[in-house]
This record gives C-alpha cells, structure tokens and sequence, in this order.
C-alpha cells in the first residue's frame, strides 16, 4: 500500500462503494489521509448513568438487555433496546436501522456516546454511536482494535448518500499506520522546526487526544494549505514579471477625453482612479496583468470600454470573455452603444452561436467564415464571447488585450488557452464577487488590484426585507401590486429538481408550477442553466421585452441580467446563500430609477440564521457583506456554490489572518532566497502541480 494506491482495490471496495467515494473526490489513499474532519463530536466524558446530566454528551460502558425493530402506523421502523451500565437502565433508540438487531444482540457489551435526554420520565439516548466492548479487557474494539467511534474526540467528516463518517473514520484508522511514514514533509528546516511534525498532524488531526491535539494539528496543516497558496500567486507574479517585454501603448490624451466626454453619464471619480491605475499599465513595457472589483452597477463594463478603445487606437484588438451567454449578449450590447460610434466593428461568438456575428453590416463580411472574418483586416477589432472564444477557428495574432469577466467562474486551462491568442497580451480580470482583502491578497496575490468602490449618482438602494412565513401571502399581493403597477419580478430559487434530502427547499421547475396558480393573472416565464441555448435565450428577451411579467428562476441570473424595469427580486431559501451572492442576487434589480425591492424567504427558523440574513437590511457594502460571512461562515462562502474559486480549502481559513500573515512572509523569504526553488526539488514539484491546476502560465 502506498499513496497512489487506488481505494478500489482495497479489500470491501466494490463498485458501488468505489463510486460513492468518488463523488467525495476520493480516489487514492493519498485523498482519504487528507480528507479531513469538519467537526469533532466530544464524547470524551466518561461517566455513568446516574451521574450523568440532562443534555449532557456522555460516553457508558454496559449491557444491551433487548433489542428489537418496532413499525410505527406509517411503517416506519425504529430500532429501540434497553442499555444498563450497572447504574440505571437507558432507553436506546435508532431510526431506519433496523439491520442493527442483526449486528446488536441481547448480552452484547457495548460502549455508547451521545446525548442524554428524558423521555416519559426515562433516561434516553437517541441515535447513539456504539462499539463492541472486549469482554476481558472492557476496553471498546472496533474492525482495527481501538477505539474510534466513542470515548473520546470523534471526527465528524462530510459525507455524501450511503458514506457515513463512521465508515471513513474506520477506514481511514486501517490505513494510517501503513502510511505515514511514507509521506514527506516538504517545508524547509527553518519553516517547520517550530512546528508540529506533519506526520504527527496528520494522525492527530483524525484522531486527537483532546481539543488542544486538533487545534495544533489543523493550525500545522491549515500553514502548509496557506503556505502553498501564497508561494503559488508569488511565484506566478515573479513568472509574470519575467514575461517578454511590451511595446508600450500609445496614450492619445485627446481622443481619450473625447471618447469619455461622449459618454451618456460622467464617470465617478472611482473610475477615474481605476482608469489611471490600468493607463499607467499600458504604458509600460510590462504587460498588464490587473484585476477590478467593483459591485454589480459600479461600472466596471465602461472602464473596459475606455480600454479596449485605447486598444484599438494602437491597432490592436481585444478579446472579452464572459462566463456565461447572458453576460456575453449583455457586453456585446453595451459595448457596442460604447464603441461602434468610433468606429470600432464588434464580434460576438457564443456556443449558440457557431459562426462568428459581426457588427460589420457589409454582406461580402457576413458570408465570411470566422478563421477568414478574423484574418481580414480590423474585423473585428473587439471580439465578446463565452467559452467558445478558445476555439482554434478564432486564432487573432494582434489582439493586445484581454478581458475576463468573473474569471474565478473559468478553469485555468481556458485562462491559459485565451492567454494564447497572442503574444504577450495585456490581461485584465473584473469581477462583481466581493472578496475581502485578506483573501484576495492570497488567491489573487499574482494580480495587480483596483478595486471601483462608489456606484454612480441615481441609484437607488434596494430596500430588503426577512419575510417570515406567515407573511408570505401578504408579500404575494404586494408582488402582484408593483408588477400591475408596471414593474417585473425575479422569483430565484436554490434547486431546478426536487429533491428527496432537501424535501423542504424549493426546486423551480416545482414552484413555477405553483407560482402559476398564486399569479393567474400574470405572465410568468421560467429560466434555469438545463434549458437548452435557444430556449434561455427567449426567456431573457422576453422578460427584457415585458412579455413575462415574473421570471422564475435559479441563480443563474446572478451575473449578465440587465433589465432597467425589474422591480423586485424574490429569493427562496435564502439561507442556502451566502450574504455576498444574495447581495449580488440583489443587483439584479435597481437597476432603473424605480423603488425596488428584495424579499428574503427562509424556512430556517434558526435564531443566528435570522440573524444573518437580518444583515442584508440595513447592508449594503458587499466588501463589507463578505468580511462578514467570512467571520460568520467562513471562507467557502464567499464565492457561493456556484463559483468554483482558484483555490479550495480543505482546512485552512482565510479568516485566520495571523497565520495568513505567517504564510506570506514564509513564503516571501523562501523565493527571496530562491527564486527558482531549485534548493527545494519536493517543494518545486508540488508547485508545479498546483501551479497546473489554478495559476495561469
């Protein structure tokens, strides 16, 4: 057995199992080790019965007097049996386990853990975690000998139907003692002299003695997980920085006010700023490589216009891509009002779209296929698209700029083959996402940064509200108010299917169905990522046309949807979101100069829940909606499910910013005083791994 050992040739895994750990990216033994736990159950309180309190996490040590499976009226089976440990008898009950009076019999020894509770005036334990106890010895046994499932820390890991942690953690107790001595620690001497040893992290992180154990070895291995990362984004700047040098544009500051002052708006004075920042770029011989955040509406789509503009004054072209086609048909609209006055053609090639679309109303270009069309002097000279733009056919030798929108939503292979289109492009990222700086300066430490922190004069915020339950009726008549008023509503749900584990969170297709008996009177349309090209294509236009009163729809109007007379946004299970992808959910709406409005439903009736989501009322930063989630949630919320991100965190956290810190400096020294880490082969090669996973060549 070594690391790549594949799981399924270890012995009990079958093909069903084999596929169920793939769903958890669980292929080799090298990723059960570093599957890590979540939680820790604390069942570390040995005690007795009668010492025991209510509510109390207890671990006993006793006998089962009877077990057996009882069948509720709906047919339902519940396991229940009778547990003494020599203090008082104790009521044990299980649900949809029936096949534990198979594996638990009458006079079995068993150690249980859970929590304590009075039931009918009897001591009671719901759903307890057991191990068979060794009749000699009284010391609890599982498949490996040791005690595991009970009695102390017990990791909780996530699961996926038909994994259960006690599954993992028995597996994963057999592997380690085979491997740990096979796995290298790869920090330098200095580094980790002052750290726990990672072997020790390892064992200890699935396995601690106490509270003290986990936190030393999750801190070890959250530094390694951090550590990478920031020698990654380093690295790629020193790679960008010795990339061939630029000529560097030519700043025609004449035509450039001329271009701004023809602008239907003028531009805040955080446009300015970032306008500036991506100037002094251009005229560098370094090729530009900036990222700009700003909120949904802060304008970042103009200042892309000023730079493709700038761009094509040098006679080059510009590739813009964006994650899906509503964003793409939404740029290549806008940019057109922008660009085509001075005489810039625009291209847009989608996956709908097979040949390339050109704003070039000539016949003799139209009938051009797009290989010929791109070779053809200045047709286009900026190119929108999604995905379809790392096609071989769109292979442009003069395009000086590229543009990509909410890349975190692209793989690094399609950011490395669009980088490939030309020489040495100046590249330039935007996103909407609103990522605190902490974790940008770490995932996004390879990229210059501006960020457009004011949205322009005239817009209005979007007044939110929590609307419990029992107001859903009254918030259904005020929909269908605005809406007769002239306004058009968004109805966002979490699911496109129901399904059997989330019964109580809504599904579109489902609530579409349903929406059209609570609405009779309106027009409703339906929008979600399984439709086919065409048909989202029709729902979009006829929402923007005010055919559809109400679309309803999944997240995925979360970036690209534009229309000025939507009202309203509804979002169903609001709580499945994090703050910063329900305040861009919000951006949908606002837009015009209307009153608009944001409905949160939740069926949590958690309190901290409430409490959360109570933030997007009198919120409207969405940096400051982030750093919040990110000290309420955590970091995998920041980009929401739906966004991939660079970098996933098994167990780090990017709230944790001294040892962000820490890993930055380490990391700093380390390349200060090797640059190309030929010192350290084993750190080199696992950058390279990484590197060819989430860093653009």
């Amino acid at each position: 057995m070594n690391l790549k050992t594949p799981l399924s040739s270890l012995t009990g895994i079958g093909l069903g199992l084999n596929f169920k750990l793939k769903r958890l990216n669980l292929i080799t033994i090298e990723d059960l080790v570093y599957y890590f736990p979540f939680r820790y159950e604390d069942f570390s309180n040995n005690t007795s019965a009668l010492e025991a309190k209510i509510g109390e996490s207890v671990t006993l040590q006793g006998e089962i007097w009877s077990i057996q499976n009882i069948y509720t009226r709906s047919r339902k089976i519940i396991t229940k049996a009778i547990f003494n440990d020599g203090t008082s008898p104790i009521e044990l009950t299980w649900f949809n386990s029936s096949w534990l009076t198979k594996q638990i019999k009458t006079g079995d020894r068993l150690q249980i853990s859970g929590k304590i509770s009075k039931y009918k005036n009897k001591l009671s334990i719901i759903a307890p975690r057991w191990e068979r106890l060794d009749s000699e010895k009284q010391l609890p046994t599982s498949e490996v000998g040791t005690q595991i499932h009970t009695g102390r820390l017990v990791p909780v890991y996530p699961e996926t139907e038909g994994l259960s942690s006690k599954w993992l953690r028995t597996k994963i107790s057999q592997t380690l003692p085979h491997i740990l001595n096979q796995i290298e620690d790869s920090l330098p001497d200095d580094i980790r002299k002052a750290m726990l040893p990672l072997t020790e992290a390892i064992q200890q992180v699935h396995f601690p003695k106490n509270w003290q154990e986990a936190e030393k070895a999750r801190e070890r291995l959250g530094f390694d997980e951090l550590f990478f990362i920031s020698l990654a984004t380093q690295k790629a700047r020193l790679n960008w920085q010795q990339k061939p040098l630029v000529k560097p544009l030519k700043i025609n500051s004449t035509k450039l006010n001329q271009f701004i002052n023809k602008l239907p708006f003028k531009l805040t004075a955080a446009q300015e700023k970032v306008l500036q920042d991506v100037i002094a770029d251009l005229k560098k011989n370094q090729p530009m490589n900036r990222l700009i955040q700003g909120e949904v509406g802060s304008g970042k789509t103009v200042v892309a216009a000023i730079i493709a503009y700038l761009t094509y004054l040098n006679g080059l072209k510009t590739l813009f891509m964006a994650p899906t086609e509503i964003l793409a048909f939404q740029h290549f609209e806008t940019l057109k009002k922008f660009l085509e006055p001075f005489g810039i053609t625009m291209g847009i090639y989608t996956g709908s779209k097979k040949d390339l679309v050109t704003s070039d109303k000539s016949q003799e270009s139209r009938k051009k296929p797009p290989h010929l069309t791109l070779a053809a002097s200045g047709h286009p000279d900026t190119i929108i698209g999604t995905h379809a733009l790392l096609s071989p056919k769109l292979n442009l030798e003069d395009t000086g700029l590229i543009i990509v929108d909410e890349q975190q939503r692209f793989g690094v292979g399609q950011r490395t083959v669009l980088r490939s289109k030309a020489r040495v492009p100046h590249f330039l990222t935007m996103t909407a996402t609103p990522i605190p700086r902490t974790i940008a300066l770490t995932i996004y430490g390879d990229l210059d940064m501006s960020v457009i922190d004011e949205l322009p004069r005239g817009r209005r915020m979007v007044k939110t509200y929590v609307v419990p339950e029992k107001k859903r009726a009254d918030s259904y008549k005020f929909i269908a108010k605005k809406v007769k008023e002239g306004g058009q509503a968004y109805i966002i749900t979490p699911l496109i299917e129901p399904s059997e584990t989330l019964a109580t969170v809504k599904a579109v297709k489902v609530e579409f169905e349903n929406l059209k008996k609570v609405f009779p009177d309106l027009k409703l349309g339906l929008l979600h990522g399984r439709m086919k090209g065409a048909e989202k294509a029709q729902a979009i236009k006829s929402f923007r046309l005010g055919q559809t009163d109400i679309l309803v729809s999944t997240s995925v109007v979360e970036v690209g949807m534009d229309n000025p007379n939507a009202t309203i946004i509804v979002i169903e299970g609001a709580e499945r979101f994090g703050l910063a992808q329900l305040h861009q959910l919000r951006g949908r709406v606002g837009r015009g100069y209307k009153e608009s409005f944001c409905l949160l439903y939740t069926s949590n009736s958690s309190i901290d829940e409430g409490r959360r989501l109570k933030y997007l009322e009198t919120t409207f930063d969405g940096l400051r909606l982030a750093e919040l989630d990110l000290k309420i949630r955590g970091s995998g919320q920041i980009f929401g499910t739906a966004q991939s991100g660079r970098f996933e965190l098994k167990i780090a956290s990017f709230s944790n910013l001294s040892l962000l810190e820490k890993t930055k400096d380490a990391a700093f020294k380390l390349l200060s005083s090797d640059p190309g880490l030929d010192k350290y082969p084993v750190i080199k090669a696992k950058l390279q791994d990484i590197a060819s996973e989430v860093m653009p060549d």
